[in-house]
């Protein structure tokens, strides 16, 4: 086991299944009618247990990101350089991922992000990479959308 291996419990299970298959899932609210990630047994916008599965269309905006030159622990150091992002989830929460296969040059804060899968050990992870139409209630800023350089702390 390593540091990128998920525990995976009774609870999370259906996440990780999902992101098996190629699916990602949200928990949303029946009480506020808001959705959350990562998967918690409560909402916490208003603290109801009343929360169930929903599967998120894998779209996304790419929020702030910064590129990560050196990582000691296992696997990441082998992965240097990566992009550690978050982005903006159609649905509303934003999510801590990965950015894959897109050239640091081309990342830009509002670029268009869909879902993708790679296998980490015993799960499947959720990254994200270009493509896809922006989502449409994405919170950013018209001048964001347009500065040139990196998100980041690196950017």
């Amino acid at each position: 086991m390593t540091a990128a291996d998920p525990e995976i419990d009774a609870f999370t299970r259906p996440y990780w299944d999902a992101a098996a298959g190629g699916h990602l899932l949200l928990r949303r609210c029946a009480a506020c009618g808001r959705a959350h990630h990562y998967p918690r047994e409560f909402c916490p916008h208003c603290w109801s247990e009343d929360v169930v599965w929903e599967r998120a269309s894998g779209r996304a905006t790419l929020y702030t990101w910064s590129v990560v030159h050196r990582n000691d622990l296992p696997p990441f150091g082998e992965r240097v350089p990566y992009v550690a992002a978050v982005v903006d989830l159609a649905e509303g929460p934003r999510m801590m991922t990965e950015v894959v296969d897109v050239p640091e040059a081309e990342l830009r804060i509002g670029m268009a992000l869909r879902v993708a899968f790679r296998p980490e050990g015993e799960a499947t992870v959720p990254v994200f990479t270009a493509g896809g139409l922006p989502a449409p209630d994405a919170r950013r800023t018209p001048d964001a959308r347009t500065a040139g350089g990196g998100g980041g702390a690196d950017g």
